[in-house]
């Protein structure tokens, strides 16, 4: 997968398609780092009374909210997903 650097060229283009690419694939790459710390979270949760535990990662902010940010981000990257084809965007 892409890393953000990559995606400043895309950016800064004159075509909004390639900017359009670069904003799918900024959000495309945070949303997966957010997802991958969320499911780290739920699985310590998960094993707090097991045997086998995880730590919990560290985070200052709720749960919940981290959650519902990456179900807002999931949506809006079917969004995107969803322009690209109507608009013949290749992602």
């Amino acid at each position: 997968m892409l890393e953000l650097k990559n995606t400043v060229t895309m950016m800064n283009s004159e075509d909004y398609k390639e900017r359009f690419k670069a904003e799918y694939y900024q959000t495309k790459i945070r949303y997966e780092k957010l997802k991958a710390f969320n499911t780290k979270i739920e699985a310590a949760r998960r094993t707090e009374y097991t045997a086998t535990k995880i730590t919990m990662p560290a985070h200052d902010c709720p749960e919940g909210l981290l959650q519902e940010q990456q179900t807002i981000m999931g949506r809006y990257l079917h969004i995107l997903e969803l322009r690209a084809v109507i608009e013949g965007v290749e992602l």
